[in-house]
C-alpha cells in the first residue's frame, strides 16, 4: 500500500472526513489505495483555530497533544490530482484536463491552493479505529504491514 505522512492535525482532518483535498507542491500520477500516516509534528497553533479547534473537539481531541502521531490513521482512495489554476483569495479552481472542481470555504481554508500548486483528491475514506504505528517518510512511500488494516478493511490490499 501507498502512504503519504502528513502533519497533524491535517492528517486527522481527513480521518474525520473534514478535509478531502490534500496540497502538495508536487503532483503524482498515482492513483488508488493511499493510507493516511500522521506525522510526529503538530501545528499547535493551527489546532487552536477554528473551525479546527471545534472539528477535532467534536471527535473527542480536547488537546493536541492526544491526536494520533507516527501512526496510519485512514484509508482512502486517491482519486485524482489536480492543478491549482487560480486563486482568488476565498476559492480556488483546480483542473486537470477536462475537469474541474471548486476548493472553497472549510475546504479552501485547510490547504495551501497557491497557482501552480497541486490538489490530491481523496475518496472513499475509511479511517481506522485504533491508529497503527509506523514511520513516516517524505513523499508517497510502500508500507508492506497491510495486513493490519486489511483485517478492518477486507478489500484492502
Amino acid at each position: 500500500m501507498r502512504c503519504i505522512t502528513i502533519r497533524q492535525p491535517w492528517a486527522t482532518l481527513i480521518a474525520i472526513g473534514a478535509k478531502r483535498l490534500e496540497t502538495r507542491s508536487w503532483r503524482t500520477n498515482y492513483r488508488g489505495e493511499l493510507g493516511i500516516h500522521a506525522g510526529k509534528q503538530i501545528d499547535r497553533k493551527a489546532c487552536e483555530t477554528e473551525p479546527i479547534r471545534s472539528l477535532l473537539l467534536a471527535h473527542g481531541y480536547s488537546s493536541a497533544d492526544q491526536l494520533p502521531r507516527g501512526a496510519i490513521v485512514a484509508v482512502c482512495r486517491l482519486n485524482d490530482c489536480f492543478c491549482v489554476r487560480s486563486n482568488s483569495g476565498e476559492t480556488a479552481w483546480l483542473g486537470v484536463g477536462e475537469r474541474c472542481l471548486e476548493a472553497a470555504g472549510q475546504e479552501y481554508r485547510f490547504g495551501d491552493f497557491a497557482p501552480g500548486r497541486y490538489a490530491w483528491e481523496l475518496t472513499e475514506l475509511r479511517p481506522l479505529p485504533e491508529p497503527i504505528p509506523a514511520l513516516g517518510k517524505q513523499g508517497l512511500w510502500s508500507w508492506e504491514s497491510y495486513t493490519l488494516i486489511s483485517k478492518f478493511f477486507p478489500s484492502v490490499g
